[in-house]
């Protein structure tokens, strides 16, 4: 795991369960500083506890916050400076699943039609208002100083594209867009911007108790862990545009070999590149 991490401070959303709280804890546990973001308190005191049980060497600051609010977001990054004493770094997490469009969504599938518009809006809202509000209220920090990280949570290729799926696919496809334009946006400041991912469906809320899935086999919120650590860390300087999957990253392994086995371009240009070409489909991790 990156070290370094004990001048660093991150606002992380969606910190009170999850991937969100895994990664919250993941950095605090490693030294950095840690604004932990989440709609609902209660989660949030219970990410602190564990946070604090842990002996974490870090600051983890809970606040409950909605991301959907530019006010919200413009609060939380004067708090993270006024509490954590600065902001290098912002990953966002939060997000709505299909499960609050229809709650039996993963049986059902629900065509588009039948989304109800409020929720509809409430998942964009969340998924790729919210992020947007974040870095555009963190950026102007991160710039200033030359450094700064913002790593956001996408989704496979796969589940972008899924029937039955929709805004939840279409939602994370558009927080995968702008990760890549974020990326080019900010070249040459300092300022990095990746995806992180877990690499297939993961043991969170997202996918509810009566979902028809085998949990034993979802993949655990702690692969996010060790990537999203390097990923804040010095030694991630110049790594921008790339998104990684925690369940390819081997935290045994070098941090420069473990980014290599589990990162690619972000967005999948290969495909792109494949079309432009006339060529086939590339196949392999483009699923992922």
């Amino acid at each position: 795991m990156a070290a370094g991490l004990k001048d660093k401070v991150v606002i992380v959303t969606g910190a009170g369960s999850g991937l969100g709280q895994a990664m919250a804890l993941g950095l605090v546990k490693a030294g950095a500083g840690v604004l932990a973001l989440d709609m609902a308190g209660d989660r949030l005191q219970d990410t602190a506890r564990q946070a604090k049980a842990a002996g974490a060497t870090g600051k983890l600051v809970p606040l409950a916050c909605d991301v959907r609010s530019e006010g919200s977001c413009a609060a939380a990054v004067e708090t993270a400076q006024a509490k954590l004493g600065g902001l290098t770094g912002l990953v966002n997490c939060a997000g709505l699943g299909m499960a609050y469009l229809q709650p039996d969504a993963f049986a059902t599938r629900p065509p588009f039609w039948q989304a109800d518009p409020q929720r509809w809006w409430d998942m964009m809202d969340v998924n790729v208002c919210g992020p947007f509000l974040l870095a555009r209220a963190a950026i102007p920090h991160l710039l200033a100083n030359k450094w700064g990280r913002i790593v956001n949570v996408t989704t496979s290729f796969n589940t972008m594209m899924r029937g039955g799926n929709m805004p939840y696919g279409q939602s994370k496809a558009a927080l995968e867009a702008a990760s890549a334009s974020w990326a080019e946006d900010a070249k040459d400041t300092g300022v990095t911007v990746n995806v992180l991912v877990p690499g297939g469906a993961a043991d969170t809320a997202l996918v509810p108790q009566d979902a028809p899935f085998d949990r034993a086999k979802l993949i655990k919120p702690v692969v996010m862990v060790a990537p999203i650590c390097w990923l804040m860390s010095d030694e991630a300087n110049g790594v921008t545009g790339m998104r990684f999957i925690g369940n390819l990253w081997e935290p045994g392994k070098p941090s420069v070999q473990a980014m290599k086995a589990a990162g690619a371009p972000i967005g999948w240009p290969e495909l792109a590149a494949a079309a432009a070409a006339g060529q086939p489909r590339p196949t392999g991790r483009e699923g992922l």
